[in-house]
């Protein structure tokens, strides 16, 4: 990583999304820090800093696929961001992924590509794991 260039990035191994994302900083020639966010949690205070730097609410970064969000009654239009920001910290799995952080900014990237906006420098091209080539 270049130094004064830090990159943080949430990030689930399990979703493509995500491992293209970081594949695509790591072919850029960055080494990010990265937060397996749903074995180490989050905390309320990192999720609000997020969400703030992003300029976006806990609702537009609430993942429905895959989780219980439904279940847990989350998809209601009358429940409080406070109420998706608490079931976020209980099930970490509800936070969509990745979200990476860079002197350039904080976004959720998808799709992955979104993630070349925040890099100080660019791969050459990339193939992400479904083949599609990517040309920055």
């Amino acid at each position: 990583m270049p130094e004064g260039f830090p990159i943080t990035i949430y990030h689930n191994p399990g979703c493509g999304t995500s491992r293209n994302a970081l594949a695509m900083i790591e072919a850029a020639g960055c080494v990010p820090q990265i937060v397996e966010y749903a074995k180490v949690g989050w905390t309320r205070p990192l999720l609000e800093r997020l969400l703030s730097d992003m300029g976006t609410s806990a609702r537009n970064v609430l993942r429905e696929k895959g989780t219980h969000a439904a279940e847990l009654g989350l998809l209601n239009g009358q429940v409080s961001d406070d109420e998706i920001l608490a079931a976020m910290i209980e099930h970490p799995i509800l936070v969509n992924r990745p979200i990476v952080v860079t002197p350039k900014g904080t976004k959720l990237c998808r799709p992955s590509e979104v993630v070349l906006t925040l890099l100080d420098r660019l791969p050459d091209q990339f193939a992400k794991e479904d083949g599609e080539v990517v040309r920055p």
